[in-house]
């Protein structure tokens, strides 16, 4: 028999978009309840209509808005969402991204904001999330990337990030083990969200990175909060400091050559600076 998630209270970042949001709709599904967290309240309002539109308006659904960066802000709404349950099961950290940008067009601030993005959101909602979660443990979910595992040229400050954030996991697992506070991660292959959605639209772009994935197509949000939700779960009780591929296999084989988009992206003259080893950018 599947347990389901009956009583138990989440808490996700990121809620707002694909993957935050199909996570839950997996986890009220199963009959727990969400706090969404989000900058902007429009967008969560949006995300709350269409799961009540689909699953009634007994769905017990808060919506928070928040900087991920922030630490206050993440504390405030942390606290809040303990407050609306009167208890705190599951975090999941969803917030994340990178820009295609070759090491030599990176700046120190651009490099560091992808850092910070992937890593600081996902630290604070650790941090924040764990004395509320002390007394009777949990589970915490974060987004990595197959990016943390596959060679990815022309991303080095995503893949630096997702790396790093694998290390924290791991890291944060052991820590926490104590308060029976399972930490874990999932690791996606190109999903499709708002974000990516450009290349999903582009016939070569998609072939171009389902030609290296086994089961030849890429991620739908869908695909992803199944694993989230595997995580979250009783059935996962025994697995803590793990990060689970969902990549349709592509790490059997490659990551796909993104040079064509870095050169439309940026020029070709650009590229071929990067590629002879100069600063394109002075």
């Amino acid at each position: 028999m599947v347990a389901n998630l009956a009583g138990r209270h989440a808490f996700i970042t990121g809620g707002s978009g694909g993957i935050g949001a199909a996570t839950a709709r997996r986890f009220l599904i199963d009959g727990g309840s969400v706090s969404l967290v989000a900058r902007g309240m429009p967008a969560l309002q949006r995300v709350a209509e269409t799961l009540y539109s689909e699953l009634g308006r007994d769905a017990r659904i808060q919506l928070l808005a928040a900087d991920a960066l922030d630490a206050v802000e993440v504390n405030q709404a942390l606290q809040a969402s303990h407050a609306f349950a009167e208890r705190l099961d599951i975090c999941v950290a969803t917030v994340g991204g990178g820009a295609i940008k070759p090491l030599l067009m990176h700046d120190e601030n651009s490099f560091m904001d992808e850092i910070k993005l992937n890593l600081q959101s996902t630290f604070l909602v650790l941090k924040y999330a764990t004395p509320l979660m002390r007394e009777s443990g949990g589970s915490i979910v974060c987004v990595s990337s197959d990016a943390a595992k596959l060679v990815f040229p022309w991303l080095p400050a995503y893949t630096a990030a997702k790396s790093g954030l694998e290390g924290l996991v791991r890291a944060a697992a052991e820590e926490l083990s104590p308060f029976k506070i399972r930490v874990n991660a999932v690791r996606p292959g190109l999903t499709r969200t708002e974000a990516t959605q450009a290349l999903f639209d582009d016939p070569d772009i998609y072939q171009r990175f389902a030609a290296e994935k086994p089961l030849g197509r890429l991620g739908e949000p869908s695909d992803i909060a199944h694993g989230i939700r595997y995580l979250a779960g009783p059935e996962s009780s025994w697995v803590t400091g793990q990060s689970f591929a969902i990549e349709g296999g592509n790490e059997l084989r490659k990551a796909a050559d993104m040079s064509a988009m870095v050169e439309q992206i940026y020029g070709a003259e650009a590229f071929a600076s990067v590629k002879r080893g100069d600063l394109p950018f002075g």
